[in-house]
């Protein structure tokens, strides 16, 4: 990543199309497969923003696929680890060219399932791109394994209401202070947002 950034807002026409031009320019650092990390507070946008992108690299031809971080996060304490299982489960096999492969969060039972989920062979040795959403997706650990850092922000106030607005929002209620310091401490170390490729105005 360059260090510099551009600034882009979702209110104007062509926005997606954009950004997967700025995706597809990205050089590569593994040997293969591409990596976007859609990264940003909770109640940004990232989940909208990251399929919206997925679609318009799929529009171009592009192998894509889209991991989020909700299948990696071990539980509502688990922001910080959820980095390092990206880096060491996905992130650093891919930049070997090898195969990346990660169990899947089960929210209701509380644990990683058993199971191990991959990427596609064709994304794999094809050289598409994964993008990667989510609160933790272009932290310290995974730093130097991603291509291209996208940060999704919006104001205060319109986070907090899509927040309240949430599907899920009296499951996410008595977690939501706890998941907002771990942002905090997470993002203190080395803030995505000053480093980012992209900044995404999503308001």
């Amino acid at each position: 990543m360059s260090g510099e950034h551009a600034e882009v807002s979702t209110d104007r026409p062509g926005w997606a199309e954009r950004v997967a031009g700025a995706v597809l320019a990205a050089p590569r650092r593994g040997p293969a497969v591409r990596v976007v990390a859609v990264e940003g507070r909770s109640g940004s946008g990232k989940s909208t923003v990251a399929e919206q992108l997925r679609l318009a690299l799929a529009g171009r031809g592009e192998p894509v696929v889209l991991l989020t971080m909700e299948d990696l996060y071990p539980g509502w304490g688990g922001l910080a680890e959820s980095s390092v299982l990206l880096a060491e489960w996905v992130l650093i096999p891919l930049a070997r060219g090898r195969a990346a492969a990660w169990r899947r969060y089960d929210w209701e039972r509380g644990c990683f399932g058993t199971e191990w989920e991959g990427l596609p062979a064709e994304l794999v040795e094809g050289g598409g791109t994964l993008i990667v959403e989510g609160c933790g997706s272009g932290a310290v650990p995974v730093r130097d394994l991603v291509d291209l850092l996208v940060w999704v922000e919006v104001s205060e106030e319109t986070r907090s209401e899509r927040l309240d607005q949430r599907e899920d929002a009296a499951l996410y209620a008595p977690y939501r202070e706890r998941w907002a310091r771990q942002e905090d401490a997470l993002y203190s170390v080395d803030p995505p947002r000053e480093r980012a490729d992209l900044r995404l105005d999503n308001g």
